[in-house]
């Protein structure tokens, strides 16, 4: 089979089959599970556990500027729960595929009432920031950045990396895709729950990778940059973000030394003058208007009061384990949606209203009913914009979705199970072969979106990043050239564990 992009050919690679889960089927070595930290042995090191104890009429102006930025460490990506395995398992903020939390958190600080200037590696295990570089880097990230308009406003940048072996130690090729949507959700934190602190979250794309991987000392064989935010105090207009493609790799050979990294490395931006996407080429996708004459079903916006909850709702999300097969309402779907789709509708709560984006004009998202209330079992499009589900499939699908999901009670259990799609071809053409990063990181911040909406409504949830893609394309009626990102399943818990 030929491919035009690399993307292409490594979507292609990571797709699992039941022949290829069988040739491919080990056992895992546990004796060399990777350690989900990292340790900076000569650094300095800020704890900022106490800070999240104390009031703030007990604080100095600077613990008070640390205690905010510990609050949205802890938020996005700190320890939540332990559980007392050999050794200790601790859950996070944010949910991890197999709980190996591939994602690490720098924070470069220009001015930060609290810290000298310098560089910092965020150790959740410790709740601590650990100082590696001093001196103000502010100027060589704004080279890296393309001098990107929101460092003019910040003295703060957080930078998501993700630590390959932690996750391929487990999912081999196809970790790249599960480091993507765990980073995904990790920003997904920050970006909800930064204006409850004063910030606001500005995605900062493109940047030079390798300026940035040499910024924070990273060996590029093992750990990557993959997205940056800049916090602001003010709403700035997110105009200005913009995204910007990569080239399009088309000599690469189908023997690589190591398909993640190879694959990443031509998502690289290098150079704003060097692309050779051709922008009067791009071809529009039609799906917004090609399911105008299937039957719509409503679902009007409704808005969960979230009552200054967002912080126990964090606490304590977790990813369900077993579901009841019972319904759940369709206003509570709806709301699930109204929070992932319409933020804009939360302005009055306090959230941001207008939240950066990758672009969301890429992504499809299709939603499989098995229970819910007042609406048909079947596969529907979900069209936001519209507020609308139009109903593609007729027939109830826990049968064809529990295989799928590769055995898993959750996708035959569910009440309904959501699936984020995009065109790849289409993608790559106007992002280049960084469209695949930008869709997995995006997939991730929904599937958080959604974890959030449901953890406050008592309803379960758990996202699922291994399935037969094929049998989920034949599913959902989509063509081969429609890749599957991410599936998110909901419904009434059994129980709720891990």
């Amino acid at each position: 089979m030929s491919f035009k992009s690399f993307a292409e050919f490594y979507h292609n690679e990571t797709k699992y089959t039941p022949e290829g889960l069988k040739k491919n089927a080990r056992a895992l070595d546990w004796s060399k599970q990777p350690i989900p930290f990292k340790n900076y042995i000569n650094a300095e090191k800020i704890t900022l556990g106490e800070l999240l104890k104390k009031q703030d009429n007990d604080l100095s102006d600077d613990e008070k500027s640390l205690k905010k930025l510990s609050k949205l460490l802890y938020y996005t990506n700190g320890i939540t729960a332990m559980i007392p395995y050999t050794p200790p398992l601790y859950l996070r903020a944010a949910p991890s595929a197999g709980g190996l939390y591939p994602t690490e958190i720098y924070v470069i600080t220009n001015n930060y009432k609290g810290l000298v200037n310098g560089i910092y590696n965020f150790n959740p295990k410790t709740h601590s920031l650990n100082l590696f570089a001093k001196g103000n880097f502010f100027d060589k990230l704004k080279k890296a950045c393309f001098s990107h308009p929101s460092l003019e406003k910040s003295n703060i940048v957080l930078i998501y990396t993700g630590v390959i072996f932690r996750s391929e130690w487990r999912y081999q090729e196809r970790a790249y895709r599960r480091i993507l949507l765990d980073t995904g959700h990790v920003m997904g934190n920050t970006i909800i729950y930064s204006p409850f602190i004063g910030y606001y979250s500005n995605l900062i794309e493109p940047f030079n990778d390798d300026y940035v991987n040499d910024l924070l000392f990273l060996n590029k064989n093992e750990e990557v940059t993959l997205s940056i935010i800049a916090l602001t105090e003010e709403k700035l207009n997110n105009k200005n973000n913009f995204l910007y493609p990569s080239q399009i790799k088309k000599d690469f050979s189908s023997k690589l030394d190591n398909l993640i990294i190879e694959f990443h490395n031509s998502t690289k931006i290098d150079d704003l003058q060097k692309t050779n996407i051709l922008e009067s080429k791009i071809e529009k996708d039609n799906n917004k208007t090609k399911f105008s004459f299937a039957f719509g079903e409503k679902i009007e916006p409704k808005i969960i009061e979230w009552n200054n909850s967002l912080e126990n709702v964090i606490s304590k999300r977790r990813s369900t384990r077993a579901y009841n097969a019972s319904s759940i309402d369709k206003d509570d779907l709806s709301k699930i949606l109204t929070f992932t789709y319409k933020p804009e509708l939360y302005k009055e709560q306090g959230f941001d209203y207008l939240p950066d984006n990758y672009d969301l004009s890429i992504i499809d998202t299709y939603i499989a009913i098995l229970n819910v209330k007042d609406i048909e079992d079947g596969c529907y499009y979900y069209l936001y914009e519209r507020d609308e589900l139009k109903q593609i499939r007729f027939k109830n699908f826990r049968e064809e979705i529990y295989y799928l999901c590769l055995g898993q009670n959750l996708g035959r259990d569910a009440s309904a199970v959501i699936f984020h799609t995009t065109n790849l071809p289409l993608s790559i053409n106007k992002y280049g072969e960084r469209a695949y990063r930008y869709l997995h990181l995006q997939a991730g911040i929904l599937g958080q979106r959604i974890n959030l909406a449901c953890t406050r409504l008592d309803i379960g949830v758990s996202g699922i990043g291994g399935f037969f893609d094929n049998d989920v394309n034949e599913l959902l009626g989509i063509p081969e050239e429609v890749a599957v990102l991410y599936i998110t399943t909901i419904g009434k818990p059994e129980t709720r564990l891990i």
